[in-house]
């Protein structure tokens, strides 16, 4: 009875750690690689009001972002090289009030439109969902939605 108890446990610590050590990766942040640090930050605070973290670096071409969901979004400034930047390429973030945040977009200056490009245009999915582009001082694009 011993034995049987005792290989039982066994099995039961052996599985408890298989599960762990096989347990599905999640992300933890974007980086995204800028050209200028300062004007990449005010962008994302300005547009997106996101909350600046402290981050560990400490070294000026670093900022690191509270984005939401227990996820952050590190831009980092290094020597800058070209990229090719393809729409099909983007981030998206969802806003609770999609006519709000044009709104504000607008009093910014930032362009948008809809996924074929028409400046100024709101895409509608098949689900109803609404849903902008915009791109960063880099070029990259950015998709808002209403799937908040």
């Amino acid at each position: 009875m011993k034995n049987l108890l005792l290989t039982a446990v066994i099995l039961l610590v052996s599985n408890i750690i298989h599960h762990k050590t096989m347990a599905q990766a999640k992300i933890t942040h974007i980086a995204v690689y800028v050209e200028d640090i300062k004007r990449s930050t005010a962008f994302y605070s300005d547009v997106f009001e996101f909350e600046e973290l402290d981050e560990p670096f400490k070294d000026g071409v670093h900022v690191w972002f509270d984005i939401g969901n227990n996820l952050s979004m590190h831009i980092i400034q290094a020597p800058w090289e070209p990229v090719t930047i393809n729409k099909n390429n983007h981030i998206c973030f969802s806003v609770p009030d999609m006519k709000a945040f044009i709104a504000k977009l607008e009093s910014l200056g930032v362009t948008y439109g809809d996924w074929p490009g028409n400046e100024g245009e709101i895409n509608i999915r098949p689900d109803g969902i609404q849903q902008i582009y915009i791109q960063d001082p880099d070029g990259y694009w950015i998709e808002i939605n209403d799937e908040y």
